[in-house]
This record gives C-alpha cells, structure tokens and sequence, in this order.
C-alpha cells in the first residue's frame, strides 16, 4: 500500500515539476485562480448576488459549500491525505537519486491534510449548483434544438474548463497531487445533485439550522476527540506545514481545520437567523422585494458590507478566542446580507414613497 502511494505521490511531484518548469510565466495566473476559487469568495461574493437575484439558488449554494466543506474536513481526517510541498522534503522514496526541486508559493502552505482538494471540491460544488441553476434559462423551451444544446454545451465547457484550471492550479502550487483535485472534483459534483434533491431546505425553520449546525460541530468534535483518544493526532498536519514551509509568514491560522468549520458553521447559521426573522419576511418577501431595482440595490449594498467584514481581521494570539469570533463575524456578516441591508432599503424606499404621495 505505502509503495503504491508512493508512486503515486512521486507521479503527482513529476507533474508539479513539469508545471513549475514550463508553465513559470503563469504562475500570476494561478495563483489568481486559487485565490478565486476559495470559498471565501462563494460566502462574499457570489452568495449575495445570486441569493438577491434567485433565493433558491443562493441558499443551495450555501448549503453545498457548507456541508461539502464539512465532508471534505471529514474526509481528510479520515484519509490522513499528504501534501506535495512537505512530502517531497521527508520522503525517503528517491533514495540516493536527486529529489525534484519544488517551488512554494504564498498559497502553498495549506495547514490541513491534502485529500481530497477543498479547493477543487467546493469549485465543483459551487459551480455545479450555478451551471445547473442556469440551463433552464439558456435552454428556453426548445430543448432538443441545435441552438440549445450548443448553449447548454457551452455552460458546461465554462464549468469543465474552470476546474481544470483549478486543479492545476493546485497541482502547480504544490499544494495537492493530482488524485487529490480529481477526488474534489467528483465529490464536489455528487454533494451538489444530492442537494437537487433535497428540497427541505428552501423552507427550513430556525430550529432545524441551529440543530443542523450543532450537529455538524458535534460530530467533528466527537471525531477529533475520539480519535485523539485512540492516540491518532487529527492535527499532525500542522507540524509538518511549520517545519517544511519556506516562510513562515505564509501559515495562516484561517487554513487550520477548525477555521474553516467555524467559519462555515456561522455562515450557516447567520443564513438560517435571517431568513427566519421578522426583518427579512417584510423585506424581501413583501411588494417591493419582487422590484429588480431593489434586489439590484441590495446586491450592491450586501457586496459592500460584506467586504467591509471580510477585511475585517481578528486578533490570531488567541487560537479559541479567535475560532469564536469567526463564528459570530460571519452569522453577523450574512444576517445583514439577507435580511438587515433589505429591511433598511424597504424603510427608505417606502418612506421615499410615501413623501411623493
């Protein structure tokens, strides 16, 4: 097993290599590509638009973030997944023979086990629920004709073409082997046509998000501490990202686990707070929540004070400290997108009407 793994890893530090090599003058553009396809941007960027433009599409697209996040957490602590910038410099498979030279980048030094890629399975998740959101759209009511599928053909290349781009992307920062993207891409895909058919969530009570959430916390939780009961250290990872990073500055607590399901689970729970609250019903579900210029207006203003909470950065001396703050910043940051900025604009707008009365 360790043999064949083995070669595989090395398979994946010939790619990283070949990419670094020839493809050096790219490497602005991965970069980029990595950078844009975090989560991150999902939860900040993309929600508010598509959630002020279609709510069943924004509030899909939080849930397959989250929960296939939250797998992919799972699943590393399961696989114990290495990662290519710090196995090529331990590893004793080259022997006497010269060890591929790796490069690192600032995104390079991923804290958390390798497999399968977050990157690559959120990208797929994500971009899977937009593509599949936009097929009726483009598709019309002509399915069969040769217009139609040339368009649904064209959605779904963008789609392909945006994950080959992530995955290499991944490989070329030496942050994952490329068994790792592949995995993230399929898991991404099945954890976003589950979700097609999972309708309980457009309608879902408060009780059911904070039970979801506490829940989701629990059981990795229980799985870490259980685990490292048995004597399995479920944050092995971080030793290795300290001593094999080429600089230090480049570990950042935000890629630590526990972060990331922080992070997700306040989103989650900031989504499900709105949604049900009184603010959110005489907004959004009124009269003028159904005007493009008042969906157009909170898209802005949600862009805006989202930003202004993502460059918002918490005090890191404090590791627990810092985990709970996480949390709050972000149920906070999505209750003002769905339901606060609404609310506030269906005030102004009525009371603007009312004076032209």
């Amino acid at each position: 097993m360790e043999a064949g793994m083995n070669v595989l890893h090395d398979m994946g530090i010939q790619a990283t290599h070949y990419l670094q090599q020839n493809y050096q003058s790219s490497q602005s553009w991965f970069l980029f590509i990595s950078f844009a396809a975090d989560l991150r941007n999902t939860f900040f960027i993309l929600f508010p638009i598509w959630f002020h433009l279609c709510e069943a599409v924004g509030v899909k697209l939080i849930w397959v973030a989250v929960i296939g996040d939250w797998l992919n957490l799972v699943f590393k602590w399961i696989l114990f997944g290495q990662r290519p910038y710090w196995w090529v410099r331990e590893t004793g498979y080259y022997g006497n023979a010269s060890t591929p030279v790796i490069q690192q980048f600032p995104l390079t030094c991923e804290t958390g086990p390798g497999s399968p890629s977050g990157h690559a399975m959120g990208s797929a998740g994500v971009y899977y629920v937009m593509v599949t959101a936009l097929l009726p759209c483009v598709q019309g009511t002509q399915h069969r004709s040769c217009a139609a599928r040339c368009r649904r053909g064209l959605l779904w290349l963008v789609f392909w073409a945006v994950q080959v781009c992530v995955c290499l992307s991944r490989v070329f920062l030496a942050a994952h082997f490329p068994h790792q993207v592949i995995a993230g891409v399929i898991s991404g895909m099945v954890v976003a046509e589950a979700f097609d058919h999972i309708y309980s969530i457009y309608n879902a009570s408060l009780r059911r998000y904070l039970g979801t959430t506490l829940f989701l916390f629990s059981f990795a939780l229980g799985l870490y501490l259980l685990l490292k009961a048995l004597g399995v250290d479920l944050l092995w990872t971080l030793e290795k990202a300290e001593r094999w990073c080429d600089r230090p500055e480049w570990i950042h607590i935000e890629t630590t686990p526990f972060a990331g399901l922080l992070r997700n689970l306040g989103i989650l729970f900031g989504l499900g707070l709105a949604l049900n609250s009184p603010m959110y019903r005489e907004s959004c579900k009124g009269n003028v929540g159904r005007q493009l210029p008042f969906r157009l207006s909170c898209i802005v203003a949600s862009l805006l004070v989202l930003h202004l909470f993502d460059s918002f950065d918490l005090p890191t001396d404090r590791e627990l400290l810092f985990y709970v703050l996480s949390f709050c910043k972000s149920a906070a940051a999505h209750l003002c997108a769905v339901a606060l900025i609404p609310y506030c604009l269906a005030q102004v707008l009525s009371r603007g009407h009312k004076k032209i009365l």
